[in-house]
């Protein structure tokens, strides 16, 4: 019997349009609390030291020092709070065990080999992921995207059509694991 991967309740796998809920793995949450920390430690530390330096040259109302150390400054907080709030409202992908019917079927943490069937039959594999953690370069999709949407309660063997402005992608599953 294979495994299959929810969250800890059942309904966030869906990835509802307006929900608050953060999908992520163990470890995409750890990831989340090092950048916080990064954030609050260091780069907080940073941008301030950069503020003292710019207010020192004076004159601020022409002062493109200040302003770029202002605008960093805002970002690094706004960061900050969308980090917060993702890790409060995070909800952790497990493994489950389930019945074999159902494991075979593509679920966030599913990893999932597709070939493409119109441009060149070329194998591509990915995870299926919460959209925090999406990594399009190492392989990591986002279950909102259009393909892992299409991938959703898939099976070995079925082929999905997504739409592309390039025009339909058409990718058979080869493999779920």
């Amino acid at each position: 019997m294979a495994d299959d991967f929810t969250t800890d309740d059942d309904a966030a796998s869906a990835g509802f349009a307006g929900d608050d809920r953060t999908l992520v793995t163990k470890d995409g949450l750890r990831k989340l609390k090092e950048e916080l920390d990064y954030l609050k430690t260091v780069r907080r530390q940073e941008v301030a030291q950069r503020l003292k330096e710019a207010i020192s040259y004076g004159d601020l109302s022409e002062n493109s020092e200040y302003e770029e150390a202002k605008n960093e400054q805002a970002f690094v907080e706004g960061r900050i709070i969308e980090l917060e709030q993702k890790i409060k409202n995070a909800k952790i992908i497990v493994e489950k065990k389930t019945d074999s019917k159902r494991s075979k079927e593509i679920d966030i943490g599913s990893t999932v080999t597709l070939a493409n069937k119109i441009e060149n039959d070329d194998e591509e594999t990915y995870t299926i992921v919460g959209s925090t953690e999406a990594d399009p370069l190492d392989h990591k999709i986002s279950n909102e995207s259009p393909i892992g949407k299409a991938l959703l309660s898939r099976k070995k063997g079925d082929v999905i059509e997504v739409p592309s402005p390039s025009g339909m992608l058409k990718y058979e599953v080869l493999n779920v694991a």
